[in-house]
């Protein structure tokens, strides 16, 4: 296994799904729900998810082949769009925007499995724009077993964090939260850059580092 891609898998995922902030915005939408009715919504949610990324990771590069859109493109475009989310986790815009969500959410839609928890927030742009992007990186099977294992590795973490929301809540508290937004959102922003950069270099421009 190749630890380095599995490293960076790991690391853009995990900033991407965002396991830890989407917790608070599953205690939002399933608020005054039984146990066992959280329990099977947050099954749901993660199933739903990784169906849309296995999906976009096995078609996602042959979507872009048939419009006419090329990799080093798409790395730029998708370095780019994950830029924006880690500004908005950063300057806290995307938890005000998923705090909006959850309440549309509670008005129109009873069961919150598909909208708002598997899209957008587990499965989103960013989410699957890193996925198609890990894929296209991978150089063999291997290499693809890797990221699709992390890829579901990630899944289940939020698994178990939506599973163990209401522990989480009364730890972290809303400060806690906010912090560890906030160093995710720096980390994403450094990953993004890499993204552009690797799209760029695809293209002719600069010159690999030593």
């Amino acid at each position: 296994m190749d630890l380095a891609l599995a490293l960076s898998a790991f690391t853009t995922l995990f900033v991407v799904i965002d396991p830890i902030g989407t917790t608070p915005v599953f205690i939002a939408v399933t608020r005054g729900m039984s146990r066992k009715t959280r329990r099977a919504v947050a099954i749901r949610s993660c199933l739903i998810a990784a169906s849309i990324l296995c999906l976009f990771a096995f078609a996602g590069e042959a979507v872009l082949s048939f419009v006419g859109i090329t990799m080093p493109a798409f790395r730029i475009a998708g370095g780019l769009l994950l830029f924006l989310t880690a500004l908005d986790m950063l300057f806290e815009r995307r938890t005000k925007r998923r705090d909006a969500t959850a309440e549309e959410a509670e008005d129109d839609v009873p069961d919150p499995s598909v909208f708002p928890m598997a899209i957008p927030l587990l499965a989103g742009p960013g989410a699957i724009t890193s996925v198609i992007l890990l894929v296209s990186r991978a150089g063999d099977t291997t290499e693809l077993v890797t990221v699709l294992g992390v890829m579901f590795g990630v899944l289940a973490i939020a698994l178990v964090l939506l599973l163990l929301s209401g522990v989480i809540e009364r730890a972290l508290g809303k400060i806690g939260i906010t912090v560890v937004t906030r160093l995710l959102g720096l980390l994403l922003a450094a990953l993004s850059v890499q993204f552009v950069a690797d799209g760029l270099l695809a293209f002719g421009f600069g010159t690999p580092p030593v």
